[in-house]
């Protein structure tokens, strides 16, 4: 199995929404991939999961057992388990991998989507379900190809 981390700050809001939207597609089509998210300061927010995220995904029919029950701090192993490595809003997330990760800061993606302080929450969920359907897609492709690759 494949391993997608998808990185924000408190592994509250908008790592989840991305874990739970490509587990939900990934399992539908049967891929042989999965995601788990995490924070990089989960001490910054309380609770287990966002109201807001929760709503965004019992409104698309994603149930909650395709994300973690509750925030989880990142680690050094998590980078080193995963073979995708995705950090939410490069224009926050950077400086923290920075600091906690030096060695991990020029080897993940980052995408641009904000937090609640500078974003909408449709806009940012909408914008975190595209990106993470175009990551599905390429997803699937790399399983097709692996599949006719001969060992």
């Amino acid at each position: 199995m494949n391993l997608i981390l998808f990185i924000c700050t408190g592994n509250y809001y908008r790592s989840r929404f991305a874990e739970a939207l490509f587990n939900y597609h990934a399992e539908r089509l049967a891929l042989p991939w999965r995601a788990f998210s995490r924070g990089l300061a989960i001490h910054l927010v309380d609770g287990d999961l966002s109201d807001d995220t929760a709503a965004a995904l019992r409104s698309r029919g994603i149930g909650l057992a395709h994300t973690a029950p509750t925030r989880v701090a990142l680690s050094e192993s998590d980078l080193q388990r995963a073979v995708q490595v995705i950090a939410l809003d490069e224009w926050e997330h950077r400086p923290l991998m920075r600091e906690q990760f030096p060695e991990w800061e020029r080897r993940i993606r980052y995408w641009s989507v904000p937090d609640l302080d500078r974003a909408a929450v449709d806009d940012a969920l909408c914008q975190i379900e595209r990106l993470v359907l175009q990551q599905v897609t390429l997803s699937a492709r790399s399983a097709v190809a692996s599949v006719g690759t001969p060992s």
